[in-house]
């Protein structure tokens, strides 16, 4: 999975009701872990964690749900465990689906926010889908996030309109995207003459 895959299936995620005993795996899953291996840690398998209601992932990440009000005690009892260094899992989380703490142990690098904001950081878990974190994935995660959107859009327009998607409308409709990102930036710096005059013209024609 691409970064701006992750972002989105982070997104989803946090937009669900939060489930406390399938949140660890539905996380993993974000970072195209396959069935099988998630099925394992269900099991126990491979799951060596020594933390209540944790899930630990060899060379990845310790995490752990917890009950609310126990975010920053379950995260110290992550970073402390002898699992995780016997792992050598270079991050830890802690979530009781209000707010969700996070450290790598190895750079002592931090991350907290409320539950719904989380995947704003997901710059911070890349390395769980085997990427390395650059700045630029980090300085600049609205771009990934609007990248995301707009490629979202493009595939419902062609779903709606395929002729679209022929060689004969490409053109017209890699202009039409351009237009429309233009649009985007337009109402987003100021040049348009009123606020918000390209969304509320969408919601008028929709």
């Amino acid at each position: 999975m691409n970064p701006v895959e992750i972002e989105q299936a982070l997104s989803d995620l946090a937009e669900q009701p939060f489930e406390f005993v399938e949140f660890p795996f539905q996380f993993l899953e974000c970072f195209g872990n396959k069935p099988t291996t998630l099925k394992k840690l269900r099991s126990g398998a491979s799951n060596k964690s020594d933390v209540e209601h944790g899930v630990l992932q060899r060379s990845n990440i310790h995490l752990a749900t917890c009950a609310v009000g126990e975010v920053g005690k379950t995260l110290q009892g992550l970073r402390n465990s002898s699992a995780t260094t016997k792992a050598k899992a270079p991050l830890v989380l802690a979530t009781d689906g209000h707010e969700l703490q996070a450290e790598n142990v190895v750079t002592s690098e931090t991350v907290a926010s409320d539950y719904k904001d989380f995947p704003d950081h997901f710059g911070f878990f890349l390395p769980l889908a085997g990427i390395a974190t650059t700045a630029e994935i980090r300085n600049n995660p609205i771009d990934i996030k609007a990248t995301g959107r707009l490629n979202r859009l493009y595939v419902e327009l062609l779903k709606h309109n395929e002729d679209w998607g022929s060689a004969d409308r490409r053109h017209d409709m890699n202009q039409f995207m351009t237009r429309l990102i233009f649009c985007f930036f337009a109402e987003d710096t100021g040049i348009f003459q009123r606020d918000n005059m390209f969304t509320q013209s969408v919601h008028k024609k929709s």
